[in-house]
């Protein structure tokens, strides 16, 4: 088993590990990982046999405690245990009654108790100031209610480990869509959603010609008024300026994309966008880490495409062993998301790859290998999906989808999704997701509690003992600022290699998202980091460069627009950057 760092093991003894009725740590990392692997292979007994089933858990446990591939942490929670839910992503109906609404808000609570994070579309509901003919009273509204849901969410933490997380989407044609626009501007509402409107390509339309658009009453379908829709638009992009939300969901791009139309429209995300689901479904999330696909550093550097088509064959079939084995909090949910099998093979430690193999993030280069890369892997994970069909079966609802009339059989309705790996990523001890590096110091609080984790990039400590530059100027940079640009005695090549997210240019992001999201199933989870200092103007250039390059969805955020946020530049003097590998066994480090 690799090494850990010393923040792995924070995150593991404070989320992961077992614990027993006093609260004192009973398994190691390596017995972490034997207990996934060992249950999620009991799926090949259901499959197949005992060999399978044995041979497979050896093959789970190297490629866990390898940090080659993880999957997502209610998986890495839960498997081999009572509680036994493995799914991250679920999308829950929230109907126009009083009995829909609470009965979603009830199953949001079983779903966020065992870790799973909810998302919601409330455009069926009646909006603020409709008549309710059973009572004669009128509506409050779908913020009102979001509201309610908030505060339940306040009182949940995911599997008893982190609190629960939302999205919630309404469609920009609701009657109500400017109040949800503004919900978040008081700074202390809805803190456990993230949120986003639901725009058309008609909206789009209207904006960039200056037109009206249709509000539509979501129970009658009638045309109940008009907006003028650069209005909205501007007024979501002050919105999004002042505090990161609302973010986009292009409704049109997504269902164009939709594997099983004949199931109905997507209306709503999980609570990180990455996975677009019908009502009820859950996904199961897992990431290769890229940095451990890179095959001769030292000399010449490249890309190990034997091992990453391995890892990619191997990670399917992880996932939807998955399904098989999962506890499902609700009948619903079990039905289809086992007749649909959806599963979102990922990728973290983008940045750091590319840092291995000498190409800037901020380069045309890197927007090249994004591409061929998931290109890659998607081609990968279809042919694992086809061989599982044809072990296994399709999956139930291959009949009247798209998969029939291309007359592929495949076992899983979708196969790819790029997830944040915020907390995997710490594990891994890599960059998170296709995201650029932070910074080359920073804080991440209000992860784990009251706790801060200091973090300084490995990588970096690396490359200047191996080249041979002066460590202690360049630490001494970074501590206080975070990057090295303006840093003086550093070397243009270094600074470029290791440019930082609010050095990247908003474009840059984009082509990034966009080359990973032309060849994945599902969506793709990526912040656009802006500058304190960035204008309004920027993040409408960003939205509107977001629906032309054809993503599924966009989040912008300006450092410092919210009063509290995960991720701070620079570090203190308590910053651990010496002894970022950590060698004391867990049990022992005083962590």
């Amino acid at each position: 088993m690799v090494k850990l760092s010393s923040n792995a093991l924070h995150v593991l003894q404070a989320r992961y590990l077992r614990r027993d009725e006093e609260g004192l740590i009973v398994e190691s990392p390596e017995q972490l990982f034997e207990r996934v692997a060992r249950a999620v292979a009991q799926a090949e007994l259901f499959h197949g046999n005992a060999r399978q089933a044995a041979y497979w858990e050896e093959e789970y446990f190297k490629l866990l405690s390898s940090l080659d591939f993880l999957p997502n942490s209610p998986t890495l929670m839960n498997a081999g245990t009572r509680l036994g839910q493995l799914s991250a992503c679920f999308v829950l109906p929230v109907e126009d009654t009083m009995e829909g609404i609470f009965e979603s808000l009830k199953n949001m609570a079983l779903i966020q108790r065992t870790g799973g994070g909810t998302g919601f579309s409330f455009s069926r509901l009646r909006p603020r100031g409709d008549l309710v003919s059973s009572t004669g009273s009128e509506a409050s509204g779908p913020v009102s209610f979001m509201k309610i849901f908030d505060s339940a969410t306040e009182h949940i933490k995911q599997g008893g480990k982190r609190r629960g997380a939302n999205m919630g989407i309404l469609r920009v044609d609701h009657p109500d869509t400017l109040e949800f626009v503004t919900a978040k501007l008081d700074g202390t509402s809805l803190q456990n959603f993230n949120i986003s409107v639901g725009v058309t390509d008609m909206f789009m339309d209207a904006v960039s010609q200056g037109h009206h658009f249709d509000l539509v009453h979501p129970r009658t379908g009638r045309i109940s008024g008009k907006l003028a829709a650069r209005q909205v638009f501007d007024t979501i992009v002050q919105s999004a300026w002042r505090t990161g939300d609302p973010g986009l969901i292009f409704l049109d791009t997504v269902n164009r994309a939709n594997p099983l139309p004949h199931l109905g429209a997507l209306e709503a995300t999980n609570p990180c966008g990455e996975i677009p689901l019908l009502p009820y479904e859950s996904c199961n999330l897992s990431s290769i880490n890229l940095a451990r696909m890179v095959a001769g550093e030292d000399k010449n550097p490249s890309l190990d495409w034997q091992k990453l088509a391995s890892t990619v064959q191997k990670g399917v079939r992880f996932l939807d062993d998955v399904i098989t084995v999962n506890k499902y909090s609700m009948p619903e949910i079990e039905h289809i998301t086992q007749a649909n099998r959806k599963i979102g093979l990922g990728v973290m430690g983008f940045a750091d790859m590319l840092i291995r193999l000498g190409v800037s993030y901020d380069s045309d280069e890197a927007v090249e290998i994004a591409g061929e890369l998931m290109h890659f892997i998607a081609a990968e994970a279809l042919n694992a999906s086809r061989q599982l069909a044809a072990e296994r079966g399709v999956f139930t609802n291959w009949k009247g989808s798209v998969f029939e009339a291309q007359k592929v059989m495949v076992r899983n309705a979708t196969r790819t999704a790029v997830a944040p790996t915020g907390t995997i990523s710490i594990l891994a001890g890599t960059s998170p997701s296709v995201e650029p590096l932070f910074a080359l110091a920073y804080r991440r609080s209000h992860v784990l509690g009251d706790q801060t984790l200091h973090e300084t990039n490995p990588i970096l400590l690396e490359y200047l003992q191996r080249h041979h530059l002066d460590a202690d100027q360049v630490i001494e940079r970074i501590l206080e600022k975070g990057n090295l640009k303006g840093a003086d005695g550093v070397p243009d090549e270094v600074k470029r290699l290791f440019v930082t997210a609010l050095e990247v240019p908003p474009e840059r992001h984009l082509q990034i998202q966009a080359a990973f999201q032309r060849n994945v199933d599902n969506s793709v989870s990526k912040t656009i980091n802006l500058p304190e200092g960035s204008r309004p103007k920027d993040i409408a250039e960003a939205y509107w460069r977001a629906w032309k390059l054809g993503l599924k969805g966009i989040t912008v955020y300006r450092y410092g627009s919210k009063s509290t946020q995960v991720l701070e530049l620079g570090a203190d003097e308590e910053s651990p950057y010496i002894n970022h590998i950590s060698k004391c066994d867990p049990f022992e480090c005083k962590v």
